[in-house]
């Protein structure tokens, strides 16, 4: 998904930010958890913005939900690389038993309609993100992260501060522009103003399952964006994956930032840290790292041109 744009998203600024210094689950879904009905969010789904035909909104009940999978098993096991149980195959949806209780972020494009079962016309959903908030992941057993690293340690030490992870985003190839991610992350904005979130966090990914491959993007990250020792946060066990691959001067910041995956590059434009190792995911084929968004941290430039409010983009 690509969130590049002129000005703040231009790859020279982002070098410039980063040389020389700068600050910084799959195994979850295998584990037994009950299956809970799916729950129509609190809110009824009203937009939280809009660019031409493209609209942002929360999933208003469990059809939108399930377009939001299909979109899912779209980009993640037709386009790339993840891989599909017998069940994911005859529903072609990427669901597991977090569906039922996250919140699913939706852009929709009205300018792109399609006739449901009853022969309605309604908008394509285009591109989407999972949320979850912590009191809600305290009801159903945690978050999906917790999977692949040690979060839980990270908020026992912030117990005033409120936590919402983030997951599962994907944007449709024809609308991985601007204007798409622009408008997810007004919803995100949105959202964690409405709910006075804290702190986001959840996995990213680099495609691939081999981390000499990546090696320097891991080493990139390990060394301009790992998290102060206040935020770090460790991957779990025997599934943690050094970062550390190369040195410091052997690494080509242009290069590596290049290679980088857009939605990595977005998330440290906006001032995340990342954790502490990576973790092989196999089911989806990929080395994922820890982003960690303390809002306080958050980019002001960022925060100033979604607005304070979240108004830039609202109808």
């Amino acid at each position: 998904m690509s969130i590049m744009r002129q000005g703040l998203f231009s790859p020279r600024n982002l070098v410039r930010r980063f040389t020389p210094v700068m600050r910084s689950g799959a195994a979850m879904a295998n584990v037994a958890r009950p299956v809970h009905p799916i729950r129509t969010p609190v809110k009824t789904g009203e937009t939280l913005g809009r660019i031409g035909s493209l609209e942002v909104r929360m999933a208003r009940n469990f059809k939108e939900v399930k377009k939001a999978q299909r979109l899912r098993y779209d980009v993640f096991y037709e386009e790339m690389s993840a891989i599909a149980d017998a069940h994911t195959l005859a529903t072609r949806r990427d669901a597991d038993p977090f569906d039922a209780y996250c919140d699913h972020l939706l852009v929709l494009d009205h300018a792109s309609m399609k006739r449901n079962k009853l022969g309605r016309l309604q908008p394509a959903i285009v591109g989407t993100y999972r949320i979850l908030r912590q009191e809600i992941a305290d009801r159903h057993g945690g978050f999906y992260t917790a999977g692949e690293y040690n979060i839980q340690a990270l908020i026992d030490a912030n117990p005033g501060k409120r936590f919402m992870e983030l997951g599962r985003s994907c944007v449709l190839k024809p609308y991985r522009n601007k204007k798409t991610v622009e408008l997810l992350w007004h919803g995100i904005w949105a959202y964690v103003l409405r709910h006075k979130i804290d702190v986001m966090l959840g996995c990213a990914s680099i495609e691939g399952t081999n981390p000499d491959a990546v090696a320097g993007q891991l080493s990139f990250l390990h060394h301009n964006a790992r998290a102060p020792e206040e935020w770090r946060v460790r991957a779990v066990g025997d599934r943690y994956v050094e970062m550390n691959r190369l040195p410091a001067d052997a690494i080509n910041a242009k290069e590596a930032l290049r290679a980088l995956p857009p939605l990595v590059k977005g998330y440290l434009r906006l001032g995340a840290f990342i954790g502490d190792g990576a973790v092989v995911d196999h089911q989806f084929g990929t080395t994922d790292v820890l982003i960690i968004m303390p809002v306080s941290e958050l980019n002001t430039r960022y925060v100033n041109y979604y607005g304070a409010d979240a108004g830039r983009y609202s109808s």
